[in-house]
């Protein structure tokens, strides 16, 4: 059996500077808990097959969601939403933020865009 570990998500979020670059914090089963900074806008995308949760942890998430799907989010610490696959959004820090997500380890960041913030080999903390 593999050892038990406790994390510290203060700690587990020092560990780490760039932004926009998710850490792999553990598995359960398919999925992964991933930790990642934000800092401004990302690009919209969707996932055609993957639901991903946002928990943030610190600062303020907006999710940009178009109109059809409710329109625009916005999150505090301690609030998730859970986006699910084939909805098109486009993750907003303000200005900052830190958030855990939760999803399918198949699961890429940047979905169905691929460009220079693509991260196909995550690291884990």
């Amino acid at each position: 059996m593999p050892a038990l570990k406790k994390v510290n998500l203060s700690d587990a979020f020092g560990t780490f500077q760039d932004a926009w670059s998710p850490r792999i914090g553990g598995d359960i089963n398919d999925f992964q808990i991933k930790l990642a900074k934000l800092e401004g806008s990302f690009h919209w995308h969707h996932h055609d097959e993957e639901d991903e949760l946002f928990l943030v942890i610190k600062g303020t998430l907006r999710m940009r969601l178009r109109d059809e799907d409710g329109g625009d989010v916005v999150l505090s610490a301690g609030e998730y939403l859970i986006v699910p696959h084939g909805v098109e959004h486009c993750p907003v820090a303000e200005p900052a933020c830190e958030v855990l997500l939760f999803e399918r380890n198949s699961t890429l960041n940047t979905g169905n865009l691929e460009n220079e913030r693509t991260i196909r080999d995550l690291q884990r903390l």
